[in-house]
């Protein structure tokens, strides 16, 4: 057997172990006890793919590794463990699709072969009915204050600008970004309510003239989780009895929200940007408020390193690259704004001062 395919296998028992162990610790740490069933179910699922892909190297003649515990399931597992199952659950299916896309061929019909159809149907209804991704919020808000302020403050430090201009232009950055993500997470919340709003009207109005529609409707979702043909059916002509519960099994099922959240609240988003965008803007303005010259701009460096090391290890954790990779990534792209705006800056201080 090649190399090649012995590492996809290698890769697939760690993804595996991986996930067995995330959703067992989110059942122990799930409030709700069906949420609970269901996760207990997926691990048990992803225990037996890895001893599908134990058993595969066995048969190729290699050893297979001991278990080990990633340090991506052990983050998840504490921010489950402080902010609830709710905050990751879109965290670890982005991660579980980004797993799957990277190794297609051989871990193709693998994945849900072991879970019975109940369990598959408990796994995409808990997916979906998680409103939004804060943590993948958290860490693209905080990046973007980061890197937008860091281009701004070499700009004026290319400029040559004193130590004050730099700070100056430096908090002026960060609140008028802050402000600017705010309003746009505002608008944007508001836009996704409204277009929901009009969506869950026209499937009610639907429903209302054509029952029979959204019986054979819900039907066939059942079906799809796996329900045979009778007890879909069964189960569809009793919701249809409850028109209100009737909608909100279509909502959840065909627009993936939870209709009465419909993505959360726009001010708690708002003001939520604003501080994750103001948090990534501080570390290259921090070091101005102490140092001068040289040794601020040294400092600022130095304090965005530690920012997008952190960053980095945040984009790991839905992304499903390796941390390093991840953490590379954000350097390199933080590292070429950065020099571009130094550039210009530097260009531009010298033609005005002639």
């Amino acid at each position: 057997m090649s190399d090649r395919r012995t590492r996809r296998y290698r890769i697939n028992l760690r993804i595996e172990r991986d996930n067995a162990v995330l959703y067992a610790r989110l059942a122990g740490l799930a409030a709700d006890p069906r949420l609970a069933r269901a996760y207990q179910r997926i691990a048990e699922g992803e225990r037996a793919n890895a001893a599908f892909w134990e058993s595969r190297l066995r048969e190729a003649g290699v050893a297979v590794p001991p278990p080990r515990t990633g340090v991506r399931v052990r983050v998840l597992g504490w921010f489950a463990r402080a902010f609830g199952t709710e905050f990751v659950m879109p965290t670890v299916v982005r991660l579980e699709h980004a797993d799957h896309d990277a190794t297609p061929v051989d871990r193709s019909g693998h994945r849900d072969h072991f879970l019975p159809p109940q369990a598959r149907a408990e796994r995409g209804h808990s997916h979906r009915a998680q409103s939004g991704n804060t943590l993948r919020a958290a860490v693209l808000g905080a990046n973007d204050g980061l890197v937008s302020n860091v281009s701004l403050v070499m700009g004026m430090a290319g400029a040559a600008a004193s130590d004050r201009a730099v700070l100056l232009a430096g908090l002026a950055g960060l609140v008028a970004g802050a402000c600017s993500m705010a309003l746009g997470e505002w608008l944007s919340v508001n836009s996704s309510r409204e277009f929901y709003q009009a969506q869950i009207t026209e499937r009610a109005e639907r429903l209302a003239v054509a029952p029979e529609d959204g019986v054979r409707h819900i039907a066939g979702i059942y079906r799809g989780k796996g329900m045979d043909h009778a007890e879909a059916e069964h189960l569809a002509g009793h919701l249809a009895g409850t028109p209100r519960a009737a909608l909100d099994t279509v909502v959840r099922e065909d627009l993936g929200v939870d209709p009465d959240e419909l993505g959360g609240s726009a001010w708690g988003a708002a003001v939520s940007s604003f501080c994750l965008f103001a948090f990534g803007a501080t570390f290259p303005v921090v070091p101005y408020l102490f140092l001068h010259g040289h040794a601020a701009v040294l400092g600022s460096i130095a304090a965005t390193a530690a920012g997008l090391a952190v960053i980095g290890t945040g984009t790991s954790l839905f992304t499903g690259r390796g941390m390093l990779f991840a953490i590379a990534r954000q350097f390199a792209i933080t590292v070429a704004a950065a020099a571009i705006t130094w550039s210009v800056g530097h260009l531009l201080g010298a033609v005005i001062a002639g």
